[in-house]
């Protein structure tokens, strides 16, 4: 029994190895490109570059509404 089912696990192991080699790469220096090409044209629409307005920003510190 353990004969078959280390064939099984065998069996399993090729088809996983021919579905990761069948997966086309990109270079690094290509999806580098890429990914700075993206950032600067994003880079207007970024909170973190270009900061949020006082009236629109959710994390500011709410105001105290007291009564006299």
């Amino acid at each position: 029994m353990s004969a078959g089912s280390n064939l099984l696990t065998m069996k399993k192991i090729v088809q996983q190895l021919r579905f990761e080699a069948s997966i086309n790469r990109v270079k690094v220096s290509h999806a580098a490109a890429d990914l700075q090409q993206f950032c600067m044209q994003n880079a207007l629409q970024d909170p973190l570059l270009t900061g949020l307005s006082s009236s629109t920003n959710p994390f500011r510190p709410q105001k105290v509404c007291s009564f006299l």
